[in-house]
């Protein structure tokens, strides 16, 4: 049985904070489709998120730009289209993903990672496209052609120079603090380089908007699948959007009552609270060339510290 007060939320949540298709196609994608296998009908998907507002002549526009711009690939059988993520769309996700569903690192001990774009091998463009990429996975600009991290791990920065085909035209440094890692001076640079302020205005907003629904979501005795498949989309996708202006830096370099981790806590509580209805929701709604959908991969359970098993 439906919650009449979730489904209120619900429909609260599209009229205030419109969703575009594209960007939720990406969430719904991420989230719930990769673990599944990442390719699934798209008569299906279109009835999987009908729900949110989004008709089947928007999902199909949609689908077709994302497909145009690399992050799904079209498969035909018969009259039927299934699109799954392609291989850089993947690499993609995991790039996003890794920050959203893993804590980042607690113990700092005053190192940086220190990107330099200044090379004359590098046109304007590739540096613009280097700095675009490296601002999402949270550094910053701190001297012209001068990007830096606290804490950043060397994987993911490797990866994106190399498809960007730039890896042999920056340089990269490991850079320590000399003296105290919260000296008055590293506190300014961090102000300079990084909108902390702003981003924990976006937390706060996060957990005012979903911590009634967590209330409601504990206090029900039954929870509906679909209704729970429309909250976890509405909660990754807000989340996704918020954390991934975070530069997650270390703790020494934030604000004493920084709101992220409370917003990070309470989207795990969310997250667990609906999953296994969410999934069961996906599991009768979507199919896969070859049938039903596939179970989760079990890396999913791994998600926010491990969210329970199968």
């Amino acid at each position: 049985m439906k919650s009449r007060f979730v489904s209120q939320w619900i429909d609260d949540f599209l009229r205030d904070r419109p969703v575009r298709a594209n960007s939720l196609i990406i969430t719904v994608y991420g989230d719930m489709i990769a673990p599944h296998g990442g390719s699934v009908w798209l008569g299906s998907f279109i009835n999987l998120v009908k729900p949110l507002g989004i008709n089947d002549r928007l999902v199909r526009t949609s689908v077709f730009r994302l497909s145009k711009d690399g992050w799904l690939e079209s498969e035909h059988i018969g009259r039927c289209s299934y699109y799954g993520l392609t291989s850089a769309g993947r690499r993609r996700f995991e790039h996003a993903y890794r920050r959203i569903y893993f804590q980042p690192k607690v113990h700092w001990e005053g190192d940086w990672l220190l990107v330099l774009t200044a090379s004359s091998d590098l046109s304007a463009a590739q540096r613009e496209e280097v700095r675009k990429e490296l601002h999402w996975e949270g550094y910053g600009q701190i001297a012209s052609g001068v990007l830096a991290h606290p804490s950043a791990n060397i994987e993911p920065l490797m990866d994106i120079l190399q498809s960007n085909g730039v890896q042999d035209g920056v340089v990269i440094l490991r850079a320590k603090n000399v003296g105290s890692f919260t000296s008055t001076p590293t506190r300014e640079l961090v102000r300079e380089c990084w909108n902390l302020e702003s981003v924990a205005k976006d937390y706060k907003r996060f957990a005012d908007r979903f911590r009634p629904l967590l209330k409601a979501l504990r206090s029900a005795r039954v929870l509906d699948p679909e209704q729970c498949f429309l909250v976890r989309t509405l909660l990754m996708h807000e989340f996704r959007r918020t954390l991934l202006r975070d530069p997650q830096l270390p703790e020494q370099l934030l604000p004493g009552d920084w709101p992220g981790n409370s917003a990070r806590q309470l989207c795990r509580d969310l997250y667990v609270l609906t999953q296994k209805e969410a999934e069961n929701h996906l599991m009768s709604v979507l199919q896969t060339a070859s049938g039903r959908l596939p179970e989760a991969a079990p890396y999913f359970y791994e998600r926010f510290g491990g969210i329970g098993s199968a």
